[in-house]
């Protein structure tokens, strides 16, 4: 069999990257979305070619004034060892973000094309850190009543919203949070987080922390926007406060200030395992709509 030959894009040859006879079934472009020069460099966007055919294709993401991608988006192929000698050869080691239809795992193609791309993935060092669902929450869906219970206000100082983050991390049920406690230590975990926020692209001034009606701090939501949609940003509960149904409170003024703001879309993510998220979303209709599996 011919050698593989790996590498990275050069100027102008995009059309190799849409040149995998691809069926689109999983990832970004069942979803609709193309590979764009104008989003992703041609030194992040690596080809595998066998007798001149591309094989295997990724597409790794930054923003623009990175000097290293922050994460793989797109990853097919119609050769797995070539995708997983691909992954190997690249001298990228990020978070891969694959995308799937809900329910994918009852239909036998997707699941054969979602579960290729994971069996790839793995083969070439990396492993599921969790499975995810993805929200988009619109006018159709309804507005959900505020409860009330909860008063909310800004809070300008970082200090205060790092502290806020860190005991927000104690015994969370987020995967990524777990982690990066797991690798670093919780103040620095929580300025992980908080760096995050701070770089989208929407105002500070809508994040809110909501208070109980005798003045405890119960939480915070935060408002957001990235570069495609309004998003809901953050969503956490201190720990003394978990198990009264906090979580919804926050989620519902956050739908509420970005439709305020006029958001007609809402767009939001939460592990499958963090059940009291998941609850609080299907409470307040955001319809499931994908699901997500993230590889580290």
């Amino acid at each position: 069999m011919t050698d593989l030959v790996i590498r990275p894009l050069t100027a102008g040859e995009e059309h190799l990257f849409h040149a995998l006879a691809d069926p689109d079934l999983v990832g970004r472009a069942a979803f609709g979305e193309r590979y764009s020069v104008d989003e992703y460099r041609p030194e992040w966007t690596w080809i595998a070619l066998r007798d001149g055919a591309v094989v295997a294709r990724a597409a790794w993401w930054g923003r623009p004034d990175d000097n290293k991608p922050i994460a793989l988006d797109w990853f097919d192929f119609t050769d797995p060892a070539a995708g997983t000698e691909l992954l190997r050869a690249a001298p990228f080691h990020t978070e891969y973000e694959l995308r799937l239809p809900s329910g994918w795992r009852d239909d036998p193609a997707l699941r054969g094309e979602g579960q290729r791309r994971i069996d790839a993935a793995v083969a070439a060092g990396m492993s599921v850190l969790v499975e995810r669902f993805r929200y988009r929450w619109t006018p159709d869906c309804g507005l959900p009543d505020r409860p009330g219970r909860l008063e909310f206000r800004p809070e300008p100082d970082d200090q205060v919203i790092l502290d806020v983050l860190r005991r927000i991390g104690d015994g969370s049920l987020d995967a990524h949070t777990r982690q990066a406690r797991a690798e670093t230590d919780p103040v620095t975990a929580a300025q992980q987080e908080l760096d995050l926020l701070r770089g989208l692209p929407s105002p500070r001034e809508w994040w809110l922390l909501g208070y109980a009606p005798d003045g405890d701090l119960v939480g915070i939501t935060v408002p957001a926007r990235n570069p495609y949609d309004p998003i809901v940003g953050f969503v956490g509960v201190l720990p003394e406060h978990r198990g009264n149904g906090y979580a919804y409170d926050l989620l519902v003024e956050c739908t509420h200030r970005l439709v305020a703001e006029g958001a007609d879309r809402i767009v939001a993510a939460t592990d499958q395992p963090n059940l009291p998220m998941a609850a609080a979303f299907a409470r307040a209709g955001y319809p499931i709509e994908m699901e997500r599996i993230d590889l580290l």
